[in-house]
């Protein structure tokens, strides 16, 4: 008896949803138009997470890439000394993927046609495990010498555009310490630039040239076993803060564990602004939508105010006509979600293969707005969906409920 009643129940919800009456055309626009709200707003919110997910992935993993978990400097502006030491302390932490040692500083670079400041860095690896490597756009990530004897340099495309540079151009590096003089003439060396690499972040790609450790030892004249830092990479990301309060109990004062958080806080700061508060912004068109479905039902129930008296006429009981409304709201959002899902997985498709949405890689740090959707902001947003949409529904179904059929069939005729 139940089921044959729910059964009832559909019916009449699926009849009044179809709108068949030829007299109920602006009911029907009505309803056309809440199905297009939330199929907007649904939209609009999946869309919007799906940018914002895509906006946080690829940008932290631009920065994992290029820029070590964890740095150990001093203190103080002083390198490390005895850093083959420290070195070899860092052996003991299974924690460790790879290490390499770095020294940098500030240098004067020039082209036969511009001249510009910079950081020279000089690493031991010729292809290391993390860094440039995967985001040469130009030439290769070689540092050694060529068949002229010159060393190799690799850097940012800004850097290179910046100073009118293409492979194979021959590149001047000069330090100095203090003021130039007969007796404090700088230090150059002359490299050839073999790769330009281009991440989209001006931190990066304006920033850095890099070449092998000797070089640029000899051009900051350090010592051996002298270094600016000692780089890091774990085996797993999740782990830079706990290994960082480890390590921070074995190497003590002078040293300084500097993790990519601290470094590039201000980056990692303005991605998670944008993944908390776009979302929330957009949905407030949800919100908006569901609680139109209300006028929306309202119109429907005075619409069948004469459908809902002959119904207790004939001894449907309150609480089923509280349902066929209820059922009948749940279908506008239904159908409604349904659109906006399919909205949403289209424009994921066109923007992954043919990237309709450009962006200037310049303030966005890529060249196209990223997509990255997530199946549980898919079941959140149509649970969600469906429960505002359950709730503005159920106040106009409560009215149509507690219609009295006397009063309806007298205004009726």
């Amino acid at each position: 008896m139940e089921f044959k009643q729910m059964k009832f129940e559909w019916y009449l919800a699926l009849r009044y949803f179809k709108g068949s009456r030829k007299s109920s055309g602006f009911l029907s626009f009505i309803k056309y138009m809440s199905i297009t709200g939330i199929a907007v707003g649904s939209a609009g919110l999946l869309i919007a997470l799906s940018i914002v997910h895509g906006f946080k992935s690829t940008i932290n993993g631009k920065i994992m890439d290029f820029a070590p978990h964890i740095t150990v400097t001093t203190f103080t502006d002083r390198p490390i000394e005895r850093v083959d030491t420290v070195f070899a302390h860092l052996d003991r932490y299974p924690e460790i993927k790879s290490k390499q040692i770095v020294i940098q500083g500030q240098v004067m670079i020039q082209t036969r046609d511009a001249v510009t400041g910079t950081t020279l860095k000089g690493v031991d690896l010729d292809r290391p495990s993390f860094g440039v490597g995967k985001y040469i756009s130009e030439g290769t990530y070689s540092l050694g010498r060529d068949s002229t004897g010159m060393p190799g340099v690799v850097m940012g495309a800004q850097l290179a555009q910046e100073l009118q540079a293409e492979i194979g151009s021959v590149i001047t590096v000069y330090t100095i310490e203090g003021i130039p003089s007969l007796i404090n003439s700088p230090e150059i060396k002359q490299f050839r630039l073999t790769g330009i690499y281009e991440t989209g972040i001006d931190r990066f790609d304006d920033v850095f040239a890099m070449v092998s450790r000797p070089h640029a030892q000899q051009l900051f004249k350090y010592p051996p076993n002298v270094a600016d830092g000692i780089e890091l990479r774990l085996q797993d990301d999740v782990d830079i803060f706990p290994f960082k309060e480890k390590l921070s109990e074995s190497l003590t004062f002078p040293y300084y564990n500097e993790t990519i958080y601290t470094v590039f806080g201000n980056i990692f700061a303005w991605v998670e602004l944008q993944e908390n508060m776009i979302p929330l912004v957009i949905s407030g068109m949800i919100i908006v939508a569901a609680f139109n479905l209300i006028g929306a039902i309202l119109m429907m129930v005075l619409e069948r105010t004469r459908d809902i008296g002959v119904l207790k006429t004939i001894g449907s009981k309150s609480k089923i006509i509280r349902r066929i409304f209820l059922m009948e709201g749940l279908m506008v959002a239904g159908v409604g979600l349904i659109i906006g899902i399919g909205i949403s997985l289209l424009f994921w498709f066109l923007q992954a293969n043919y990237q309709i949405i450009p962006l200037s890689q310049e303030n966005y740090y890529m060249s196209y707005a990223p997509v990255e959707p997530h199946l549980m902001d898919f079941l959140i947003t149509a649970v969600v969906t469906l429960l505002l949409s359950a709730i503005a529904s159920w106040f106009p179904a409560r009215v149509a409920a507690n219609t009295d059929p006397v009063k309806v069939i007298s205004f009726g005729r």
